[in-house]
């Protein structure tokens, strides 16, 4: 399927990408921009995916994550889960070492 291909190469291609409503600069949900947010504050470089641009992505996304919401936060290619995971990752202090550990490689 062409779409899931594309999603493959945008994952693998980028070190940290967020699939999400909107864009960092005028998120179009709270949880798309608390991620961005937690992101911002760790000094990531991310590219991102608007998904309201992109219905084909938004579609077919989830099947290729197993994963049914948005946002989605993938670094170094793994799935690292949406809002809350990125939320409890950043609160640890565990999100800033993955984000430093994915702009080192």
């Amino acid at each position: 399927m062409e779409i899931i291909n594309e999603i493959k190469q945008t994952v693998e291609s980028h070190p940290i990408v967020l699939f999400m409503k909107g864009t960092p600069q005028f998120p179009m949900c709270g949880f798309s921009q608390r991620t961005a947010h937690a992101l911002k504050s760790v000094g990531a470089e991310f590219h991102s995916v608007n998904v309201l641009e992109r219905p084909d992505i938004r579609a077919n996304l989830p099947r290729f994550s197993n994963w049914p919401t948005f946002p989605q936060l993938f670094i170094n290619g793994e799935l690292i889960g949406g809002c809350d995971i990125t939320l409890e990752l950043f609160e640890k202090g565990d999100l800033a070492q993955m984000v430093r550990d994915a702009q080192s490689a």
